[in-house]
C-alpha cells in the first residue's frame, strides 16, 4: 500500500433499533459530513441489544441509498455469501453500480464473506455448515460473480470493487488475494505486518501483486488516534466506524472525519 494513498473513512449503518427514517436521515447527515463510505450489514436480526428489536434486510435499503445519495460510495459491511445465489449476487451488484451512477461511474463497492451468524441461517432456512463449507462457497462463488460481470448487459459502468472481510490465513487470506481490491479485518494495529506478509506469500502463489489491496480496519469505540497511526503506520487505509440505532451518534464519526482531513492534509 503506497504511503500516498489517502485516508478513507467508512461509516457502518448498523440496520437495527432504528425506524427506516431515521437509517436514511443517518446516510444523508454522513453523506453531507464528507464520510467516504456508507456501508450496513447483511444480517435478518439485531447483533446487540434486543435480539428481537427493529431490524431491516441490507440489500433492499442500498437499492435506496444508491438512489438518494450522490457522492458517497455504499455497500455492505459484509454482504453473507451463503444468502444468496452467486450470479444473483453479480445482477444485484451491477444494478446497484448503475442507480448510482447518475451520470458518472457507479459508487457501489461489493463487500462480501463466508457468513457466520447461524440465527440467520437457521430461522431462514440456509443449511449453516462448517466455517470451512462456507469458506469454500464464497471462494467457488467470486469466479462466478466475475464471469457474470464480464457478460452482463449492460456492464458495470467500473470494475466494481470487491472488498472481503475477514483475517484467516489458510483460506480466507488466500481469497483476498485471488479476489479483493479492498481487505477489511478487525485485528489489533501489531497484528497488521503479519497478516500482510501471509497475504503477500498467497499473492505469490495466485500470481498477483497485492500490494494494490487496500487494507481496511475497524476503528472501534475506545480507539485513540495512537490507534490510528499505529494501523496507518501498518499500511491500513480504510478505517471502519460501527454506529447503531436508535439514534446514530455521529459525534465519534466527526471527530476520526477531522482526523483524517488532518492527515491527507
Amino acid at each position: 500500500m503506497s504511503a500516498e494513498t489517502p485516508i478513507r473513512i467508512g461509516v457502518q449503518v448498523q440496520p437495527q433499533h432504528a425506524s427506516y427514517e431515521k437509517i436514511r436521515e443517518t446516510v444523508l447527515r454522513l453523506e453531507e459530513l464528507g464520510v467516504d463510505i456508507a456501508f450496513n450489514w447483511d444480517h435478518f436480526f439485531p447483533l446487540s441489544g434486543d435480539p428481537d428489536g427493529l431490524h431491516f434486510e441490507a440489500w433492499t435499503m442500498l437499492g435506496a441509498w444508491a438512489e438518494q445519495t450522490e457522492r458517497i460510495e455504499f455497500g455492505t459491511l459484509v454482504n453473507c455469501n451463503s444468502y444468496r445465489n452467486a450470479d444473483l449476487q453479480a445482477d444485484m451488484a451491477r444494478t446497484l453500480d448503475h442507480i448510482s451512477a447518475k451520470g458518472g461511474t457507479g459508487r457501489f463497492i461489493f463487500g462480501t464473506g463466508a457468513g457466520w451468524f447461524q440465527r440467520d441461517y437457521d430461522e431462514y432456512g440456509y443449511e449453516f455448515g462448517t466455517a470451512g463449507s462456507r469458506l469454500r462457497a464464497l471462494a467457488d462463488a467470486l469466479p462466478r460473480i466475475e464471469a457474470r460481470w464480464a457478460k452482463l448487459n449492460p456492464a458495470p459502468t467500473r470494475k466494481i470493487p470487491v472488498m472481503i472481510g475477514g483475517k484467516g490465513e489458510q483460506k480466507t487470506l488466500r481469497i483476498v488475494a485471488q479476489h479483493a481490491d479492498i481487505w477489511h479485518s478487525f485485528v489489533e494495529p501489531d497484528e497488521v505486518a503479519h497478516k500482510l506478509d501471509v497475504l503477500a506469500r498467497w499473492g505469490d502463489e495466485v500470481g498477483r501483486d497485492v500490494s494494490e489491496i487496500v487494507v481496511s480496519n475497524e476503528l472501534g469505540r475506545g480507539r485513540t488516534v495512537e490507534d490510528a497511526e499505529a494501523f496507518h503506520a501498518a499500511g491500513v487505509r480504510l478505517f471502519t466506524i460501527g454506529i447503531s440505532g436508535p439514534d446514530y451518534d455521529l459525534e465519534r464519526v466527526r471527530r476520526w472525519i477531522a482526523w483524517r482531513d488532518a492527515q491527507n492534509g
